[in-house]
């Protein structure tokens, strides 16, 4: 028996070739269950081995960790983008050493790297009505054009995530008490809820779905130049480049397509939606997350619980 675990130790290694570092990416990939977590620890365990094998015979360790973030921040990248890219290595040292590619002590030390610091928080960008109006109100009458306005209508009145959103089907599509919604959404970190659509985002989907003809199956699909539909369905990336086209043609700088989910929670608390029901739409596990969301935190000195009437005249 010992002399297994013996045998087991002596194929650890501390430099991994590419083949390793492949293996251990899918064992990483293979993990996740969400496909934009997947996509994102993909791109950023790819960055990783491309600096790792640019500078040959390089240990794979914690100092070596230390020197990536090094590089990372020479960049002047954000620190959440660091981060993430950070945690991706992590990930991936601990599959190298599960499936003994890597000795428990390389590893550990490689998972107690921390990230870079995080001076303030980042909380994106919101739009207002009228802009969200204007970024509705200029795709063009086209069926491309249909389909792009419905993508927009369900990422600002829904809150919608991309991979939320490619992974739409028309049987999704249900009416439960008087009101359309979307039924039993399976989001990140696999939470079900149930989403409400607008009357307006349910009219720019019915438009869609009409002029396109579909009737069954994803509901958002790829339109060829020459207005024909084709393919299973449009991916993430994709929405990404229709929101960027919609901006730039509203004249909106700098949106990204998350940034439409954060308009969607300050357009609901602006319009007197409670903070618990915000959070039951985006699907958030934790109200800090969506306290976030709507670049707001609960005020102590002018608390909500101040004022509920039952205040005794002596206090």
């Amino acid at each position: 028996m010992a002399r297994r675990k013996t045998s087991k130790r002596s194929k650890a290694k501390t430099i991994l070739r590419l083949p390793d570092f492949e293996q251990s990416k899918n064992a990483v990939l293979h993990s996740l269950a969400a496909a934009s977590s997947q996509e994102s620890y993909g791109h950023a365990i790819e960055e990783f081995i491309g600096w790792y094998c640019s500078e040959p015979r390089l240990a794979f360790n914690r100092t070596v960790v230390l020197r990536y973030r090094f590089f990372l921040e020479q960049k002047n990248l954000a620190p959440s983008t660091i981060n993430v890219r950070l945690a991706a290595v992590r990930r991936l040292a601990y599959e190298a050493s599960d499936t003994g590619l890597l000795s428990p002590e390389l590893a550990a030390g490689i998972r107690r790297v921390k990230g870079a610091k995080r001076l303030g928080v980042r909380i994106g960008n919101w739009l207002t009505v009228e802009q969200s109006r204007t970024l509705l109100a200029e795709s063009p009458d086209s069926l491309r054009g249909k389909r792009d306005r419905a993508i927009l209508a369900l990422l600002i009145g829904c809150g919608l995530r991309r991979a939320e959103l490619v992974g739409l089907r028309m049987e999704d599509l249900q009416f439960r008490e008087e009101h359309s919604v979307i039924a039993d959404l399976i989001g990140k970190g696999k939470h079900i809820r149930t989403v409400p659509v607008p009357v307006w985002a349910k009219r720019a989907v019915d438009e869609w779905t009409t002029a396109a003809a579909i009737d069954g199956g994803p509901i958002f699909r790829r339109v060829s130049r020459s207005e024909r539909i084709w393919g299973e369905r449009i991916t993430p990336k994709a929405i990404w480049h229709i929101v960027k086209a919609a901006a730039k043609r509203a004249g909106i700088k700098d949106l990204a397509p998350h940034d439409l989910r954060r308009t969607c929670a300050r357009l609901c608390h602006l319009g007197g939606g409670e903070l618990e029901q915000i959070q039951f739409l985006l699907g958030h596990a934790s109200v800090q997350t969506t306290e976030r969301y709507l670049g707001c935190k609960q005020k102590l000195s002018q608390a909500v619980n101040d004022n509920i009437g039952l205040e005794s005249e002596g206090t």
